[in-house]
């Protein structure tokens, strides 16, 4: 698919330009489209020089997105913020399915590997990540397990479960993407998945925050989300606000104020109605999750195997 295609890169109508965006960063200007059709949005020119993109400066807090800070994160596990997002994560995810020894987990695009080792610590199964940026050598290095390309080309329909922590929107072709995850997964398995959600901001999408258009490049809404991932071999299912959440709109919330460690004050304000409270105005508990469904080889003893909530599950050996 050509970047500068005019057409839906999920359902594929024709779209209208919504207007132009310059980057803060790197000065560049950037066309943003969106689908009538679909309510798809995104960066009809994106930057592809993805090992300029993702640097050591990017990983560093200090390229296009200067809100996180990657090194700090992987240096100091138990300072950082985003622990509660890792641990809203593995709350919604043994919320869904059983998390046990054999439970096989990948953590696609995975960045700094510390879901990764959050879990490893925290849940007994088998997870590994899969990034293809500039921190992947370092972290694996610290000793967070990662596949390589031809590793993970070699486990196809291995996984029970596959996340996709704020990935989608680095992604130029999604449906692409989604198609490799479903190749991963075992049909029954979860894709949990996180990413912004245009819906709220259809009016003053220019002005989204989260259009950080050097590196976010595609933009969901729920309807849109649960049309791809139709496409690719999923039954969405809309859970809406569920276990885990609190945790990780906490780690949102905190690292849009710009802060890095946890604090006793943070720690004292109440997190479970501020959580709803954010959620009422940005819908990120909005998008569905989606099931690996059975394709045309699979008989109806497959189909029937789902993973259920509650039920089900398996681990990765590193």
């Amino acid at each position: 698919m050509a970047t500068n295609d005019p057409y839906c890169r999920v359902c594929g109508a024709a779209t209208i330009e919504l207007g132009q965006k310059q980057s803060v960063y790197s000065q560049r200007c950037y066309a943003i489209r969106h689908c009538v059709t679909c309510r798809f949005s995104f960066v009809a020119n994106p930057w592809t020089e993805f090992e300029r993109i993702y640097s050591a400066e990017y990983y560093a807090g200090r390229g296009a997105d200067r809100s996180v800070d990657y090194l700090f994160e992987l240096e100091h596990p138990r300072e950082t913020v985003r622990t509660y997002e890792w641990a809203g994560i593995l709350e919604a995810v043994e919320s869904l399915v059983q998390v046990q020894p054999t439970t096989r987990w990948l953590d696609f695009g995975c960045g700094n590997g510390g879901l990764v080792r959050y879990v490893r610590e925290h849940a007994n199964c088998q997870i590994v990540g899969f990034d293809q940026g500039w921190i992947r050598d370092t972290a694996a290095a610290a000793g967070i397990p990662y596949l390589d390309k031809a590793e993970l080309d070699a486990h196809r329909e291995s996984f029970d479960i596959v996340t996709g922590i704020e990935v989608l929107e680095h992604i130029i072709d999604p449906l692409e993407a989604l198609r490799q995850v479903r190749s991963l997964l075992k049909t029954g398995g979860l894709f949990f998945f996180t990413t912004g959600n245009a819906q709220p901001y259809r009016q003053r999408l220019l002005s989204w925050p989260y259009l950080l258009p050097d590196i976010h490049v595609s933009f969901f809404e729920p309807q849109t989300m649960a049309r791809a991932l139709r496409r690719t071999g999923f039954e969405p299912e809309f859970r809406g606000f569920s276990a885990g959440f609190s945790d990780i709109i906490r780690f949102k919330v905190l690292k849009d104020l710009r802060l890095r460690r946890r604090s006793i004050f943070e720690r004292m304000l109440p997190w479970p109605l501020l959580a709803r409270v954010v959620d009422a105005s940005r819908a990120v508990t909005a998008h569905p999750i989606g099931w690996a469904a059975p394709s045309a080889s699979d008989d109806a003893s497959a189909a029937a195997a789902r993973v259920q909530p509650d039920t089900g599950g398996d681990i990765l050996q590193a």
